[in-house]
């Protein structure tokens, strides 16, 4: 059985400083699609609404139109019997009887107008709903045409950058190989938590170089000597020295020179 190599403090860092660098050349790379990816996601979500929305739309009118013919049939029925409540009249033998058929013909006459009035008013809704799917139709035509040319402008960016990236993507994958696996899931789980991706912040003038937050003198001796790995207890990244990073601090010389005249001066004086 192979036994693991052991990295030192130095040697984990700079592996994990390999990988951010390489994520941030893909960042930088994809940054190019700006909100485009986005764009047309929303524009997919869009669609596939106005879609539902027409669907619903023609099930309400078909259940309008089921309800025109329910009063149509209502009518049939009516006017059947009122014919035959009016051939019935010629036979009657009283005027109780006649009168009773008069009520009935009455009462389906009053049905046959009721049935009528429900499919106007069915109609003029049906009506209603068939304008609405027209202009939901028309706003679907105009963003199945946005999503054409955003899908279509995202295509010639990817392929302008579709090799580059294969590229950075095989480095990233080399790379990442010199990263400890628990490592790997706290740094994987940081990129996700911070705005700009930089999960590795190098110090910058004794502050974090993520969120630019002071650091105690003790704890940035500590990362210089890589005692341990560090992280911003400010905004949670992995700190590394600026020389690690190749970032070579400035020394403020020029602030030492005015002290040092003063001093000067003041031993003249004496």
């Amino acid at each position: 059985m192979a036994v693991q190599k052991s990295f030192s403090v130095e040697e984990k860092l700079k592996a994990l400083f390999s990988v951010q660098e390489i994520d941030s050349k893909l960042d930088k790379l994809r940054s190019v699609r700006g909100e485009l990816p986005n764009e047309v996601s929303d524009l997919e979500d869009e669609l596939a609404g106005l879609q539902t929305r027409i669907s619903n739309i023609n099930q309400e009118i078909q259940e309008l139109k089921d309800k025109i013919i329910a009063n149509q049939e209502r009518i049939k029925d009516s006017q059947a019997l009122s014919k035959k409540y009016n051939d019935q009249l010629n036979n009657v033998k009283n005027n109780r009887e006649f009168e009773a058929l008069n009520k009935e013909i009455e009462m389906q006459g009053l049905e046959i107008q009721a049935a009528e009035k429900r499919i106007n008013d069915i109609n003029k809704i049906v009506e209603e709903k068939e304008a609405m799917i027209g202009d939901v139709n028309s706003n679907l035509e105009s963003r199945m045409a946005d999503l054409e040319h955003k899908k279509k402008e995202l295509t010639e960016i990817m392929e302008e950058t579709e090799k580059e990236e294969a590229i950075i993507l095989k480095e990233r994958a080399e790379a990442e190989k010199h990263v400890e696996d628990k490592l790997k899931v706290a740094y994987d789980r940081i990129r996700i938590n911070v705005k700009n991706g930089i999960a590795v912040a190098p110090i910058l003038r004794s502050s974090c170089g993520g969120c630019f937050a002071k650091l105690p003198p003790q704890l940035e001796a500590d990362i210089k000597a890589y005692k341990k790995i560090v992280i911003c207890e400010h905004c949670g990244r992995v700190l590394v020295d600026a020389k690690l990073a190749g970032m070579e601090e400035e020394t403020p010389v020029e602030e030492e020179k005015p002290k040092v005249r003063r001093r000067l001066g003041a031993k003249k004086e004496d």
